[in-house]
């Protein structure tokens, strides 16, 4: 350290020079640096730290050190009531040498020697420094003897060699030796501060304004750093001396004109003085450690709660839309009309194509966010987020499915519900047609039947009136078919609920009244005309003849008539084959219906050549009919114009069916393409993420892409969804060519896309995982190498057997009860298997280095000063404005008998960090 000889040799070799082969003072200096050496075990400080070669000792450096070891040394005395005036003479005995290592070291010496004699003293002073050296520090070239005989050089070196082990040693930054920890702790502390750049511990500090900025950084209260002036260096350290004395508890060790007027300032002087500082602040720096601490486990918690409230948010609007949207969709109030429940589907098909899909994306980013916070509750040491009741994943799974549910219930009710709307539309239609032929059929016969024409007419008259009523009966007995067809459906109409049913039912029911009153009439008027019968003889053979056979072909004609214009309604091609098979064997009897028409009008004929052949005068009526001859043409010619129209309507329709069966084949082609490529996607990802080879971010990458080639092939889902509108815009509802319906579509697609996202956020948590938990690459790839071996049936799960197996094969010496309990950990809901994820967590648990609630509770301790609870003032004054009010409002008031008003429980507050969750 420097030249362990006295002062008179040290003096002289000064003033002597290099004369005669004398030593000059630097070579001398030299040579007294290699003579005393303090040595320590860890090197805390080197030569060339200690001592600048260049310059011999400056008498202005030991004013300094005398100044500041003194200082230094009654700093500590004091604490034992004592002190020292003059450090070379006050530790000749050894007494208060001895006294100073107990006060410092907090440990006892052994018991001084209380006699006055010379080897007395070299005897305590032996005991001071045999105890110096027991820790760790080798003296060399120091003896008692110089100590007692009070060489000042010795002595300050011994100091110094005490300030070093006892003040300097244990100052540690970044795992730098003493020396450079110090520098580095003030360069730190400093650097904020304009005018001051600490270099090392001599010019660095001659200013003043680095020991103003060191205080000023820790209790920024106690000095005006904005009113110090660089070109007053005296006054910014007196300003410093005097606020460390009087507020920090630092005793004056340097005189500010001695440390100005030095060129280069005694470095050990500054450096214990500096150290004094370091210690006195030791604390602060403890709380800003604790600080940091807290403020990192409360940021983990204020991110993991935001990470909560927006799950509970999502899943309670997801909810919400669910709650509303099923009393919709379980509404079965049937609309009156065709149009109105085209309406309703139409505003189905936009709920599947517009209002839904989103829904979709946010129940699966829903599982996506409360995966990845589970992940991050479990890295961070958190128990697991535990959501509000009826908001898990699976009360939404269970939600969603009962919307599905009644989703699908709804839409068959939908096309149900059309085809009845359309089969009451055409049966009303049917019956109109029915009862306006039927009612134009009747009208006037109630007033016919009930003439007595009968009681003023000739024997030709009343036989013709007999045929005439025959022929009427028969006539009446042919329409009875209609009034039980069109009995039936209103029947159906009835059955059907149709919703003007009441007016059809009055309709019937007048026409089955009218029937009835007609049978009654009739009747009467038979047993009328049969009792005047006998009076009358004569009738005209050829006019009953006529009449005969011409009200069955009248009849025939209004049935092929009211054939030729029936409506039909038919949904496939086979269907309308039928009818126009039919209509093909309806056209096969009119020929021979011709001969019947010529077979009649030729009665006629010979009625008219009789007349005229002896000379009868017609009246022009026939006594037995209504029905003309010219009612027959007219008619036959009405049946041969409705026959080609028949035919159009026929052709038009098979043309319709035809252009159906094409949308069936053109959707069923498409949607025999999809289903198996949806089917094949999802095989393929169920396997991807234990088949795919490299690190985790190009399995990232790749499934990325992956994801991209779904997204892609939308175009091909929403094609189909065309195809399939058209379908129903067509009412065409069964497609023979396929097994695939749009509803399977639409299901196999939302599962493809949770699928391949709940892949990828598979991945992210294995990245996080490894990231957070510190493992690298290949240990990853040999555990999926592991998993993937002892994965069996190649499904992405390991069952107990194989996962034993496997930590049987990777060293794990398992008992039946160890491997229960890592079994508990890795399958904690009993589902029988080991998924990769949860491998993972348990080939990596034990590794994790987290923060624990009893860190916390011991940081808070610190920044409570050892107190069991802490004030909002010292949460404001130690943290951040963001988490300090966080605390405050969380945290619970404190009881205890010590406790002030307004003082906080820090103990619950920690364990409620890593307990569950309130939220």
């Amino acid at each position: 350290y420097w030249g362990a000889v006295t002062c008179a040799t040290f003096d002289q070799e000064r003033s002597t020079g290099r004369q005669g082969g004398t030593m000059t003072a630097v070579e001398t200096q030299m040579t007294y640096s290699n003579s005393y050496t303090i040595h320590h075990e860890e090197a805390y400080m080197t030569q060339e730290e200690d001592w600048d070669r260049d310059l011999l000792l400056d008498p202005a450096w030991e004013k300094q050190q005398r100044k500041t070891f003194t200082a230094w040394c009654n700093s500590h005395l004091r604490k034992a009531g004592t002190q020292i005036e003059n450090i070379e003479e006050d530790f000749r005995n050894g007494l208060k040498l001895m006294l100073l290592l107990e006060v410092i070291s907090g440990e006892r010496l052994p018991k001084p020697d209380k006699g006055k004699m010379r080897f007395h003293k070299i005897a305590n002073v032996n005991k001071a420094l045999d105890f110096i050296c027991s820790k760790g520090v080798k003296l060399v070239s120091i003896g008692a003897e110089e100590i007692v005989d009070g060489n000042v050089k010795m002595t300050l070196g011994m100091i110094w060699t005490i300030i070093l082990r006892f003040a300097i040693q244990d100052i540690s930054v970044e795992e730098t030796s003493a020396k450079e920890g110090l520098l580095l702790w003030c360069q730190r502390k400093t650097a904020p501060y304009r005018n001051v750049n600490v270099q090392n511990f001599h010019i660095s500090w001659k200013d003043g304004l680095a020991l103003c900025a060191l205080i000023h950084r820790h209790r920024p209260d106690l000095i005006d750093y904005s009113k110090l002036r660089k070109d007053d260096p005296v006054g910014n350290l007196n300003t410093a001396f005097e606020v460390a004395e009087k507020f920090l508890d630092i005793p004056k060790m340097l005189d500010a004109e001695d440390i100005v007027n030095t060129p280069k300032p005694d470095e050990k002087a500054i450096m214990t003085y500096v150290s004094c500082f370091y210690h006195a602040f030791a604390g602060a720096e403890q709380a800003e450690t604790a600080a940091n601490r807290i403020c990192k486990v409360l940021a983990v918690n204020q991110e993991n709660e935001k990470l909560m409230e927006e799950y509970e948010k999502l899943a309670s609007e997801l909810l919400e839309w669910i709650r509303r949207t099923i009393p919709w969709l379980e509404n079965r109030a049937a609309e009156q009309t065709m149009r109105a429940m085209q309406q309703k589907l139409e505003d189905f098909r936009d709920y599947r194509r517009i209002h839904k899909p989103p829904r979709v994306q946010e129940k699966c980013q829903l599982e996506i966010n409360f995966n990845t916070l589970q992940t991050k509750l479990r890295l961070s040491n958190r128990p697991a987020f535990m959501p509000s009741e009826g908001k898990m994943v699976s009360d939404i799974a269970n939600a969603w499915k009962g919307l599905e549910q009644v989703e699908k219930g709804y839409e068959e009710w939908l096309l149900t519900e059309i085809r009845r709307l359309e089969r009451l539309d055409h049966l009303a239609e049917k019956f109109k047609q029915k009862c306006n032929m039927h009612e134009a059929w009747t009208s006037g016969k109630e007033d016919l039947l009930s003439q007595k024409d009968y009681e003023s007419a000739s024997l030709m008259e009343i036989r013709a009136l007999m045929r005439k009523h025959e022929a009427f009966e028969s006539d009446l007995a042919a329409h009875q078919d209609r009034v039980e067809q069109i009995a039936a459906i209103a029947q159906e109409l009835n059955e059907l609920d149709y919703h003007d049913a009441a007016t059809v039912n009055a309709r019937c029911q007048g026409i089955c009244d009218q029937w009835d009153n007609l049978g009654t009439l009739t009747q009467k008027r038979r047993d009328s005309l049969e009792r005047v019968e006998k009076l009358w003889e004569t009738i005209d053979q050829l006019y009953l003849e006529f009449a005969k056979r011409a009200a069955p072909f009248n009849n025939w004609m209004d049935g092929a008539m009211e054939d030729l214009q029936d409506m039909f309604i038919v949904h496939s091609i086979e269907e309308i084959q039928s009818l126009i098979t039919a209509h093909d064997q309806f056209k096969a009897t009119l020929p021979e219906a011709d001969k019947e028409r010529m077979a009649t009008m030729g009665i006629h004929n010979e009625i008219l050549k009789i007349a005229q052949t002896y000379g009868i005068k017609l009246s022009g009526i026939n006594p037995y009919t209504n029905l003309s001859p010219q009612d027959i043409s007219t008619k036959w010619d009405t049946v041969k114009h409705l026959v080609p129209l028949r035919d159009q309507m026929l052709q038009e329709e098979v043309a319709r069916q035809q252009a159906n069966e094409r949308l069936r084949r053109q959707f069923a082609a498409q949607a025999n393409i999809i289903g198996p490529w949806i089917q094949t996607k999802m095989e393929e990802i169920s396997h991807v993420s234990v088949d795919i080879a490299g690190s985790l971010e190009e399995q990232m990458n790749s499934l990325k892409q992956y994801e991209q080639n779904i997204i892609n092939y939308k175009s091909n889902i929403d094609k189909l969804e065309g195809d399939h509108q058209l379908s129903q815009e067509s009412l065409i509802f069964d497609n023979k060519h396929t097994n695939y319906t749009m509803e399977h579509i639409r299901v196999g697609w939302e599962q493809l896309l949770t699928t391949i996202a709940r892949t990828i956020n598979e991945v992210e948590n294995q990245i996080l995982t490894r990231d957070a938990k510190g493992i690298s690459q290949e240990q990853l790839n040999e555990f999926r190498a592991s998993f993937n071996h002892f994965d069996r049936k190649r499904n992405g799960m390991m069952d107990p057997d194989d996962f034993r197996a496997c930590l049987i094969s990777m060293g794990y010496d398992l008992g039946e009860v160890e491997f229960a309990r890592i079994m508990t950990l890795v399958d904690p809901n009993n589902t029988g298997v080991v998924t990769f994820q949860a491998f993972i967590d348990f080939m990596t648990r034990e590794t994790a280095e987290t923060d624990t609630a009893e860190q916390v509770m011991a940081s808070f301790k610190i920044l409570a000063s050892d107190k069991n609870y802490i004030t909002v003032d010292e949460l404001r004054r130690e943290l951040p404005p963001e988490q300090a009010e966080y605390c405050i409002s969380r945290m619970t008031r404190y009881i205890g008998p010590d406790s002030p008003p307004g003082a906080l429980d820090y103990i619950s507050f920690s364990s409620a960090l890593y307990g569950e969750s309130d939220l």
